[in-house]
């Protein structure tokens, strides 16, 4: 035994080690407690860079010592002389090099060194990007690295181009890099803008793309990183602010505006001319609140309108960059704008790229049958057919809609939504077709969920029976409905069918409402007149009929029965 190195016991090891962090841990709160002390004092000093440098390479997320690190280089460049304070920026880049290494994604340092790059007198810019370029090589997907490296790129002379090869080269040595695409797609609309189509990406360099991720999904299917870039090259161009729908109401003296854009008008400046007379209106959103909406509803003064005339209204926000023009000719009018039915929810595209997209298709249709449980493929060949011709490929596009339902389950509920959102689209683009529909009827189409309610403000009789539909989001939008039918569904939450100011029948039966009080937001609709409730469970309430009569006083029929 003599002359052997004792070995500690597992409990002395655990002991010794508690013992250890107890004391980093004093010395840690110590030093922390001495930070905020000489913040709270205005002590701006080189002590002040010791303690937070200690703490920060314990902690480099403690993100209120590297404000105050801030503020002490602040103070200090007031008081030193430039070459002292190019001398202490070297160091804390040397410092926030150290800190890095120890944790490559922290928030703190990169932000850190951001604040030192912009300050220091005399920035090596070359050096930072050199600096990106290994900490890429050690991890290709470090999007904090990739971050600095764009706010580098902007504030030096470094080329577009040169970045772009750089993604090129990333990409190409790993399909998965998904940093590398993404920069990618903030890179080519700077290089190769398209003239017509804001934040986009020209037709030719567009196409190239398209066979660049193809070679890249072709090479491993089952990466997300390529799907969602190509997903991003699908993409429609940054739509115009624009007046999408221009309902009138004379009787109402009111005017609903449907925008491209959700937008706060009560930010905006706003003007309504009534034949020629500027008329002071009073702006809302449909459901009262105040925020950006797509819908805004503009309330005139009684007797704004000439009652046995043609009313011309314009509406012009912020100095004419959005206006409007209408005609009025009878009670009411409904202006849509120059959208064409195809073009209301995708790009308009040349003939070229239609080609180029349609071969695409087939591509991916072909990979769909090597990798028939791909999900990423399944869902971009929906999205191609979205592109190419929506009413074209409606059935089809609904048989992969349920493939992939089978094949990703654990996604079903968004697969649902997404199905019910292109069939809603489509119903719409067929109206436009025929501009003086004043109904759309939805129903028995397996919806799930509402969309697009800001297309319907026309509308006077709406239709969603036979659906899944648990609540009417968004239906504050229909300001023109009179009739809203809604039976065979499973809708638990009318919260949002408020202030509705026409309605004036709503059928609700063989729903999942239990109490009374579900029915409250319905108070909000003046012109409620017919309730149909069969088929709920809200109907077995005691005193059913008169706890109704309470909460809806408005109402003159319920179930069938007069009240």
């Amino acid at each position: 035994m003599h002359g052997r190195i004792k070995v500690k016991t597992t409990a002395e090891q655990k002991e010794a080690k508690r013992k250890e962090r107890e004391k980093k841990m004093k010395m840690y709160n110590t030093a922390t407690d001495r930070a905020f002390q000489k913040r709270a004092n205005d002590e701006y000093d080189d002590e002040a860079l010791e303690l937070t440098g200690q703490m920060l390479t314990a902690n480099s997320d403690f993100s209120t010592m590297w404000n105050y690190r801030k503020e002490v280089f602040v103070k200090l460049k007031d008081k030193k002389t430039d070459d002292e304070m190019e001398k202490m920026f070297k160091s804390e880049l040397h410092f926030l090099e150290m800190c890095l290494k120890h944790n490559p994604k922290s928030y703190g340092v990169w932000h850190h060194r951001c604040f030192v790059m912009d300050t220091m007198p005399n920035p090596d810019w070359n050096r930072e990007l050199d600096l990106c370029n290994k900490f890429l090589e050690y991890d290709e997907r470090n999007f904090h690295c990739w971050d600095y490296r764009r706010f580098v790129v902007q504030r030096s002379s470094v080329a577009v181009e040169d970045e772009v090869e750089y993604t090129n080269a990333k990409i190409s040595s790993n399909f998965s890099n998904f940093s590398s695409w993404h920069y990618r797609s903030k890179l080519l609309p700077i290089l190769y803008p398209d003239p017509a189509k804001k934040e986009r990406v020209k037709e030719d360099i567009l196409h190239q793309e398209y066979e660049l991720v193809q070679n890249a999904f072709f090479t491993d299917p089952n990466d997300q990183s390529a799907w969602f870039y190509h997903r991003w090259l699908l993409g429609r161009a940054e739509q115009d602010q624009d007046i999408r729908y221009l309902y009138i109401n004379k009787k109402m003296n009111r005017l609903v505006l449907s925008f491209t854009i959700a937008t706060d008008l009560k930010n905006k400046e706003c003007e309504i001319k009534v034949n020629d007379q500027v008329v002071m209106a009073t702006w809302f959103t449909p459901n009262k609140q105040p925020y950006s909406s797509l819908v805004w509803i503009c309330q005139l003064p009684e007797d704004t309108f000439s009652q046995n005339e043609e009313n011309t209204v314009n509406v012009s926000i912020d100095s004419g960059q959005v206006q409007k023009t209408v005609v009025l000719k009878g009670e009411v009018c409904c202006h849509f704008d120059t959208v064409t039915p195809q073009t209301v929810f995708a790009s308009e595209m040349s003939a070229e790229t239609s080609t180029v997209l349609q071969n695409e298709l087939e591509s991916c249709q072909q990979l769909q049958e090597l990798e028939p449980e791909n999900k990423w493929c399944l869902l971009t060949i929906i999205f191609l057919m979205r592109a190419l011709n929506p009413l074209k490929y409606e059935q089809l596009m609904l048989e992969y809609v349920e493939i992939l339902k089978k094949v990703d389950s654990y996604r079903l509920k968004y697969y649902n939504d997404l199905r019910s959102k292109f069939v809603i689209e489509n119903n719409i683009i067929s109206r436009l077709e025929n501009s003086d529909a004043t109904s759309i009827d939805l129903s028995n189409k397996g919806l799930t969920c509402l969309y697009h309610a800001n297309h319907l403000i026309h509308m006077t009789a709406v239709n969603v029976s036979a659906n899944q539909l648990t609540s009417l989001r968004h239906c504050y939008m229909l300001q023109g409905v009179q009739t809203l039918e809604a039976d065979d569904n499973e809708i638990t939450d009318l919260s949002d069918a408020i202030c509705l100011p026409q309605l004036q029948t709503l059928s609700l039966r063989n729903n999942s409402l239990t109490a009374v009080e579900q029915l409250g937001p319905l108070a909000s609709c003046p012109e409620l007149r017919t309730l149909q409730l069969q088929g709920n469970s809200v109907c077995d309430v005691t005193d059913f009929k008169v706890k109704v009569q309470t909460c809806l006083p408005q109402l003159k029929q319920l179930n069938g029965e007069n009240l």
